[in-house]
């Protein structure tokens, strides 16, 4: 029985074996190209699935068909105005050609030498054909904002009221490239270039972009320069309010105290002129008495202490103390 199951056992193996090196697979994210001793035979099989080859003397070699990422490593490179920035870049990229791929990369480590090379080249190139100011921004909407401010600056000065001027003081470079188109530009530049590599350059982005050391410190000098006038402008402003806040207060002090003032005479003039009617009337009821009280205030504040008189004994002055 043994022996009856021994070549069943050899053929099935020898399928298994033959159907091993015959059938593969193509998942979806990859795409593959049929060698035969080391050369492409065929044209690339980018449908998924199963397909089959001729056994032992072909191979497989799988490509990827998603969408790559690139980075490269940051460059320092000169503007068209003389000034050195530091460009880092990022890419993404798709394999279109598997079979020109693998002629002439081999594999995604080829790729990035290669991409390495054409890009850096590409974005050098580019950036160092136009000024600064065009990989700094994407676009005229600083100018457009400075001058909507100063139309507000303007109505405010017509008004009287205060203002503070936050925007960028001087002069503002108007760009005409910007920093998207750059990146496109590098794109159309470097994917002429990767074409012949099997490969499809989708975009370019200026992920960082730092400023040279010099360059930086002057940049952060305008800021700093920026934000102290503003500050300046800002406390002019409040000490002009506290003047006139304090001005205000001054003047209502004063006036408070005019009023109070006036009152104040006013009820001390209405008092005098009541104690005078009532002396009046008293005066005019008891005057022998009035004339005795005012004499006894004068004897009293003039005839004490040592003082010594030389009077005549008719004299008027002593004619209550005589008991006239």
């Amino acid at each position: 029985m043994g022996n009856k199951l021994a070549p069943l056992v050899v053929v099935v193996g020898l399928l298994l074996v033959l159907g091993k090196s015959t059938i593969f697979i193509v998942n979806e994210g990859n795409q593959a190209i049929i060698t035969e001793f080391g050369k492409p035979v065929g044209k690339p099989i980018t449908n998924a699935g199963l397909h089959f080859k001729k056994p032992f003397v072909q191979e497989v070699r799988y490509v990827d068909k998603r969408i790559l990422s690139w980075d490269g490593m940051p460059n320092q490179i000169p503007t068209k105005d003389k000034k050195f920035i530091k460009v880092d870049t990022t890419a993404r990229y798709r394999v279109v050609d598997a079979l020109k791929f693998i002629q002439t990369v081999r594999n995604t480590s080829g790729a990035k030498a290669r991409l390495d090379t054409i890009l850096d080249s590409a974005t050098r190139n580019i950036i160092s054909g136009h000024n600064l100011v065009e990989a700094v921004r994407n676009s005229n909407a600083i100018i457009d904002n400075s001058a909507k401010e100063k139309a507000d600056i303007e109505k405010k000065k017509a008004a009287g009221e205060n203002y503070v001027e936050e925007g960028v003081s001087g002069e503002i470079e108007k760009i005409s490239t910007g920093r998207e188109q750059l990146s496109q530009l590098i794109v159309e530049k470097a994917d002429s270039e990767l074409a012949g590599f099997g490969i499809k350059l989708i975009d370019v982005q200026l992920r960082r972009i730092s400023y040279e050391e010099s360059v930086e410190r002057k940049v952060y000098d305008r800021m700093i320069s920026e934000r102290q006038r503003i500050a300046q402008k800002i406390r002019s402003i409040g000490s002009g309010e506290k003047a006139k806040i304090e001005g205000r207060l001054t003047r209502d002090l004063r006036k408070i105290q005019s009023q109070a003032y006036r009152k104040a005479q006013a009820l001390r003039g209405a008092g005098e002129a009541k104690a005078a009617s009532v002396y009046a009337k008293a005066l005019n009821k008891g005057p022998e008495f009035y004339e005795f009280v005012k004499s006894m205030e004068v004897y009293q504040s003039s005839l004490g202490g040592k003082t010594n008189f030389i009077i005549s004994s008719d004299s008027e002055f002593l004619k209550h103390l005589k008991g006239k």
